[in-house]
């Protein structure tokens, strides 16, 4: 297996990224002799309990909060609706979301009736339609339980000025819980930002190199949520089960790991980002960068290609060595445009070719190099084709 992974040129970081050597080597006693439980009594429950205090204060000092603000999750998936489904439960009324969500937010909003609001050409929440749509709730008598604004697009990598998005929520839903998808932020921005104006985060251990079905909820003293999951009262009763050790170790190792190396990966990773584009575009007419890289994270190149179908090109790219995403989901057998694109007001003869690299901690020029010779290829035979 690991001599297949080095012949590839793996781009779909966003999808998730390979566990780093600090995680799995945190990781790897609790698999082994550190079994305990860590909610038991005896000695070897209280060594469990004890990683796993450390492994808090690590997180919270990572994420600019205190130690008692951080839960432990199976992902960003749990996170995103335990803050949707949580807020309107304990305090009722309205679930708003942007139109770009991830759908671990956007089905909660719609399964709850709640609103959804237009994103600009960037994917970017409009903040003066979400105005227009607080305002509207409350010309109805009714109250906003929860906002829910992501942090960076899992698609095409746009960035929100959550500041902006907070300073209406604070003015317009005075009493609302703040929530923000940052699962694909930690590798690229000071996550600390976020969390500041914010009450609730979720963060996935697999996107910046933890082990999958880990994540990382951030609830600010004083947030209240109705859990989705009760029984034995773990996680000051927020969130019952018992502790994945091994998994709650490995995650504080890789998140620590990626804010101390997050300034270097940037400008590496960017620049990369720079040539891969560059050497796409260059050689193939009629393709569009849909997030220009100024307002984009360094980790997430997407392009719309003309003339296309995404499908088809993956297949191709497999075949190449190239693991790459078309961001789009798959339905009854056909593929389905991305609602993120159309939300974006992307042309459909450009949406129906889009394709997302996404790099991250492993990348290198050769896997760009790869990817570029692939990608100009399989599309110059696909079009050829038409």
């Amino acid at each position: 297996m690991n001599g297949e992974r080095a012949r590839l040129a793996y781009l779909d970081h966003a999808a998730t990224t390979p566990m780093r050597e600090t995680a799995i080597a945190a990781m790897a006693p609790y698999l082994a002799d550190q079994f305990a439980n860590p909610s038991g009594s005896h000695r070897f429950s209280r060594s469990a309990r004890t990683a796993i205090d450390e492994a808090r204060d690590d997180v919270a000092e990572v994420l600019g909060c205190a130690p008692g603000e951080v839960v432990f999750t199976s992902g960003g998936t749990e996170g995103d609706n335990a803050a949707i489904f949580g807020a309107v439960r304990r305090h009722g009324g309205v679930a708003v979301c942007s139109a770009a969500e991830h759908h671990a937010v956007l089905h909660c909003v719609e399964h709850l009736g709640g609103v959804v609001v237009a994103v600009d050409k960037h994917g970017v929440i409009n903040v003066d339609e979400l105005q227009l749509a607080l305002d509207n709730v409350a010309s109805r008598g009714e109250r906003v339980a929860v906002v829910s604004v992501m942090a960076v697009n899992n698609e095409v990598g746009s960035i929100t000025p959550m500041r902006d998005v907070a300073r209406v929520v604070r003015g317009s839903a005075k009493g609302a819980v703040l929530h923000s998808d940052a699962v694909q932020a930690a590798c690229w921005l000071d996550v600390r930002d976020i969390v500041t104006v914010t009450d609730v985060v979720s963060f996935s251990a697999h996107k910046f190199g933890g082990p999958k079905g880990m994540g990382v909820m951030v609830v600010k003293a004083g947030t209240t949520l109705e859990p989705l999951i009760m029984g034995g009262g773990q996680e000051r009763d927020r969130r019952s089960g018992t502790l994945n050790v091994a998994g709650i170790v490995a995650t504080a190792a890789a998140l620590r790991s990626t804010a101390d190396s997050r300034a270097t990966e940037v400008v590496r990773v960017a620049e990369l980002k720079r040539a891969l584009v560059s050497g796409i575009m260059s050689q193939l007419p009629d393709t569009i960068e849909t997030i220009p890289t100024s307002a984009s994270v360094p980790g997430v190149a997407h392009l719309c290609i003309a003339g296309i179908e995404s499908e088809a090109l993956l297949y191709l790219l497999d075949e190449a060595g190239v693991c790459a995403s078309a961001a789009s989901a798959c339905a009854s057998g056909a593929m389905e445009p991305s609602h993120v694109l159309q939300a974006m007001g992307v042309e459909p003869r450009y949406v129906q070719g889009a394709l997302r690299l996404s790099l991250g901690h492993t990348t290198t020029e050769h896997d760009v190099a790869t990817a570029i010779d692939a990608i100009v290829h399989s599309v110059r035979r696909l079009r050829h084709q038409q």
